[in-house]
């Protein structure tokens, strides 16, 4: 029994409470927290679980290329969800405490590395400078001539899929993979009754929280509003199974430059891992070219030419396979959490870029208490799905 039915629409004998769209880590985390408030769920996605942009993740749960502010904030929480899910579901998810690593390669990089640090420290992260010399302590393939760097060992890593699929077992949700939504149906008052998909089914309910990742801007054009994430391409290399040469998440200090940029240009730099499987991991690629998954021979030039500079280890390995995926952006870097108010009923719970993993359960838990009016755990409005401008106007054209 739900612990709060909207006044909006009674809820009729036999649907859920909550419908949620997407059924990666973000949707799944959603149905998680909702249930585990005592809401009734089911989950939609017109693919697998953890088809989309999870199933292209490398599971990481970072600290370390967070800015402080809102996103700080929500990834620190979020870190304290992932212990306590890693508890709740002992090796299923495969949570590894590794840490990160964020190396500099000349003095200036790292004065800028330090003042970031510094504040993320004030901020509530946990961080130590480390010297040239204990970089190579930490990871003692990495290339010499590194001044020095910063340790973070609050970072970590899950399997993103199976995390996904875990965390909906867990809900008891029901879940229905290869169910397109094609509408968001609403009552003449504006208000969501539900939805609709393409086998037909009009499936009812009070509330639905659009978790649907990369492809969020199109379920909010079909609530009439607008809600602007767009696309963000990457690539990821994958070696050969090796011994654990690579022990933490590596990363150059560009990287975080490169996260927080709202450039389309592609920009690549160097972030290595290991996995407990024995392939290592090789990153990180952005740009913006829509919804092409074309391979790009020079965007993997890139990422191998990048890699190696930073383990120089890696140059006589064989990269067996390479995948794309596309990280659902918003300009301001912030994800869209919580009631719209522009359709009551409606929510959103997307444009998480490429932190949706380690944000995921402090999304689900922002979530849970929209939907039952409870407290939330932190300060939702730098998250308010309205805060774009012009964001009552719906986009001109369907993604593809």
């Amino acid at each position: 029994m739900a612990t709060r039915i909207s006044s909006h629409l009674v809820r009729t004998s036999g649907s859920p409470d909550v419908i949620v769209i997407g059924a990666g880590v973000v949707g799944a985390a959603c149905a998680h927290y909702a249930a585990r408030a005592g809401l009734s769920v089911t989950v939609l996605d017109r693919g697998p679980v953890a088809g989309g942009t999870t199933g292209a993740g490398e599971g990481n749960l970072l600290v370390s290329d967070k800015e402080p502010g809102a996103e700080l904030e929500l990834a620190l929480y979020s870190l304290r969800l992932w212990r306590e899910l890693a508890e709740e579901l002992p090796s299923a998810i495969e949570y590894e405490t590794k840490g990160g690593v964020v190396v500099a390669s000349d003095e200036t990089r790292l004065a800028a590395l330090r003042a970031l640090a510094a504040a993320q420290t004030d901020a509530g992260a946990e961080t130590r400078e480390v010297s040239g010399g204990e970089l190579r302590d930490l990871e003692p393939h990495l290339a010499e001539g590194m001044p020095g760097g910063v340790h973070y060992p609050q970072d970590a890593q899950v399997h993103p899929a199976l995390a996904a699929a875990h965390l909906l077992r867990a809900s008891g949700a029901e879940v229905r993979c290869g169910e397109e939504v094609t509408a968001v149906l609403t009552a003449a008052d504006g208000t969501v009754r539900g939805v609709a998909t393409a086998s037909g089914d009009r499936l009812l309910a009070p509330y639905v929280v659009n978790a649907a990742g990369t492809w969020g801007g199109e379920i909010a054009r079909m609530a009439g509003v607008r809600l602007p994430v767009l696309p963000r391409r990457g690539f990821v290399l994958v070696t050969e199974p090796l011994p654990r040469i690579v022990r933490h998440k590596v990363y150059a200090a560009d990287y975080v430059a490169d996260v927080a940029s709202g450039s389309a240009a592609l920009q690549t730099s160097a972030v290595v891992e290991g996995t407990p499987a024995g392939p290592v991991l090789i990153g990180a690629s952005r740009e913006r070219v829509g919804f092409d998954r074309t391979l790009s021979t020079e965007v993997l030039r890139r990422l191998a030419d990048r890699a190696t500079a930073l383990f120089p280890v890696l140059g006589g390995v064989r990269a067996i396979r390479a995948y794309a995926g596309f990280r659902p952006y918003l300009p301001d870097h912030l994800p869209a959490i919580g009631h719209d108010p522009r359709v009551p009923g409606l929510l959103h719970a997307c444009g998480h870029e490429g932190a949706g993993i380690g944000l995921a359960p402090a999304t689900g838990a922002l979530t849970a208490a929209a939907l039952t009016g409870s407290a939330p755990p932190l300060d939702p409005r730098p998250f308010r799905p309205d805060r774009f401008p012009d964001s009552s106007a719906a986009p001109d054209r369907r993604p593809r």
